[in-house]
């Protein structure tokens, strides 16, 4: 492969110390993660840097590799060679996946380590937290021992008060609003909870910590006229396969109300062409949840999947059009919307795709169907969930009052007539 990359320079690429014998798989590599022939001559390039950077470190053959040598050149790239760096992750992955790198050494963990290593299985294994959850209470339970100077006094968190607690809120409070202070706070609560279960802290000061109020249904309304949602998606340029896989992903949310997070988890064997339906598995609440499949929403998935090439090693249903190969991330689809928001100069206000599923729930309220029919069309669990989709505006309350009855004078009854 690396021949027909560098047909007259090839040998001198297979000749490279270190990492020559591998230079052919990995030209390959990078064809079959779809960059382009430019793009792989430049990473080829920089893995020659690598070679440099190795050889100079003592190294004679990739075996004797680990991930930590790679992540010192890496660190090195950084410093002298910003726009470089990314070159050295792409080699990394590359010999990750062909299982190339020799073992690194376990690192030794710290005490603060230890303590959020086991908080992380107690919130998998006890509590059966989403990994996103998981993360989140991790990174804060890893700042408040950063605040706690935790590292280079062991004993402050044995004799831990409130007033360390409070200095903590308070200074998450200066840079987060209610909402998000509210997650902090829990995150907290949870990991005190924890300590002292271990008999690391006193108990009971989990308690002490005050929520921050947040009220039901206290935000405005995030739907967009379903007028804009239809013209939303009919701005999307198909005529490009990113336009054609990005139509059928908004054809989803707008005919469903499904997530992000549900539509990049789509298989291809999740559409269920004989029997006109689809099958969803909601990442969020862990339920199936099988919907009809419309011939707009088949007509734009079918359009996709025969006329944009596709990496079969892949089974999942959005792929990415761009290196790496691999699935569509949520992120990703975060991202299309907002470059096709702009693009369609329309007004939409809001910059995440969630807007979307509530403007599909308040436009079947519209249509007189109960909260109950809504939300089991979008998976939900109870209809208190559904009400904080169905926030009504001015517009649909102007609907509900009633005319005042009128004399025969063509006045409104109890009125006063001005002086």
């Amino acid at each position: 492969m690396i021949t027909q990359l560098f047909p007259k320079d090839f040998q001198r690429y297979l000749a490279l110390p270190v990492l020559g014998l591998i230079m052919d798989s990995y030209a390959g590599w990078l064809i079959e993660q779809q960059y382009t022939r430019r793009s792989s001559r430049y990473e080829l390039r920089m893995a020659a840097h690598v070679c440099t950077f190795l050889q100079n470190r003592g190294f004679y053959r990739c075996e004797d590799v680990n991930e930590n040598d790679l992540q010192a050149c890496y660190r090195l790239f950084r410093r002298k060679f910003p726009k470089e760096e990314g070159s050295v992750h792409t080699l990394t992955r590359f010999l990750a996946e062909r299982a190339l790198l020799k073992p690194s050494p376990a690192p030794e963990l710290s005490h603060k380590d230890n303590h959020l290593s086991a908080f992380n299985a107690h919130l998998l294994n006890d509590r059966g937290y989403a990994p996103s959850t998981i993360r989140r209470q991790v990174r804060i339970a890893s700042e408040f021992l950063d605040w706690m100077n935790f590292e280079k006094d062991h004993d402050h968190l044995r004799f831990m008060n409130q007033t360390d607690i409070e200095g903590f809120v308070r200074q998450e409070g200066k840079r987060i609003g209610r909402v998000g202070l509210q997650k902090v706070t829990s995150s907290l609560r949870n990991f005190l909870r924890f300590l002292a279960s271990r008999g690391f802290i006193p108990s009971g000061l989990d308690q002490q910590i005050d929520t921050p109020r947040v009220y039901r249904q206290e935000k405005l309304p995030r739907a967009l006229p379903w007028t804009t949602v239809q013209a939303f998606l009919s701005s999307i340029d198909r005529s490009t396969d990113i336009g054609k896989r990005d139509y059928a992903v908004f054809s989803l949310m707008t005919t469903y109300g499904l997530r992000a997070c549900d539509i990049v988890a789509l298989k291809l064997e999740d559409i269920k062409w004989r029997a006109h339906y689809i099958q969803i598995y909601q990442t969020k609440t862990a339920t199936p949840l099988s919907l009809p499949l419309t011939h707009e929403v088949g007509s734009a998935i079918y359009t996709y999947l025969k006329e944009v090439p596709r990496n079969g090693r892949y089974r999942e249903l959005f792929l990415r059009e761009r290196a790496p190969a691999g699935p569509l991330k949520s992120t990703a689809v975060i991202s299309a919307f907002q470059s096709w928001s702009i693009k369609s100069g329309l007004d939409i206000p809001f910059k995440g795709t969630h807007c979307l599923r509530h403007s599909y729930a308040l436009h079947l309220c519209r249509r007189g169907l109960s909260l109950k029919t809504i939300g089991d069309i979008l998976g939900h669990k109870s209809i208190e969930s559904t009400s904080v989709y169905i926030r009504l505006n001015t517009e649909d309350l102007r609907d509900v009052a009633l005319n005042l009855p009128t004399d025969h004078n063509g006045q409104k009854e109890g009125g006063h007539e001005s002086k």
